[in-house]
């Protein structure tokens, strides 16, 4: 999605504070809503990419004006609301004036550590073959989806060099929205500082992003930049 939520490549937001010895969590909140979103994960009505896709449907003043966990705790809500497992009435309802009907047995701890121990890998076994090949020159698709996606802003209409091939991969895009997997070749593609950024950046810099078969197609690299991945 194109947006605030993309922040790869801006400037401008002020340096990033590193807090010497700093706590896991700054509250007890915070932890709390760690909690409930690991254990939430454990029942399996949505995935990962259908995570993402919500948190970036958050205004973007709201956005820049929350902290992490606060953006955790937005996206939990609303997850939570559009699978029909609390309504906003009942979280807007003050816990003391809920009137509540369990539905189910809550998992217990054990449960939660196992399911995310064992919890599957976006990568695929299935035999699809590959639409490039490491070596081959490349170009981002400048395209601007309305939902969510994995292609930074900052690369789409760059050219770069495919680095290696990482196998085949669930397509974010589609599953995001429950709209298949599309299992697709992931590649780490190569671009150049320069080919990002311009001449005035950096002639022996290289950025590397992994990307799927659905964001790429054959391109070239201007005379002076490189070419190679190594």
């Amino acid at each position: 999605m194109d947006g605030i939520h993309d922040m790869g490549g801006m400037d401008g937001f002020g340096p990033i504070p590193i807090e010497r010895d700093e706590p896991i969590f700054h509250a007890a909140w915070e932890g709390r809503v760690w909690a409930l979103n690991t254990a939430l994960g454990a029942i399996g009505n949505w995935n990962i990419d259908a995570s993402r896709y919500t948190l970036e449907q958050m205004d973007p003043a709201l956005y820049l004006a929350s902290s992490y966990y606060q953006r955790w705790l937005y996206r939990t809500e609303n997850i939570l609301v559009a699978h029909d497992m609390v309504s906003r009435a009942e979280i807007e309802t003050p816990p003391e004036q809920r009137a509540t009907v369990k539905q189910g047995e809550p998992l217990g701890i054990e449960e939660i550590l196992e399911q995310r121990r064992t919890e599957r890998s976006a990568r695929v076994d299935a035999d699809i073959p590959a639409q490039f090949q490491a070596g081959d020159k490349i170009r981002a698709r400048n395209i601007h989806p309305k939902g969510h996606t994995r292609i930074p802003r900052y690369v789409r209409g760059k050219a770069g060099v495919i680095d290696r091939d990482h196998g085949v991969f669930i397509f974010p895009d589609t599953h995001a929205v429950f709209a298949g997997q599309k299992p697709q070749h992931l590649y780490s593609v190569c671009f150049t500082a320069r080919e990002i950024w311009g001449d005035e950046a950096s002639a022996v810099d290289k950025v590397y992003v992994d990307m799927w078969d659905d964001y790429l197609e054959p391109g070239h690299l201007e005379p002076g930049h490189l070419e190679s991945g190594a």
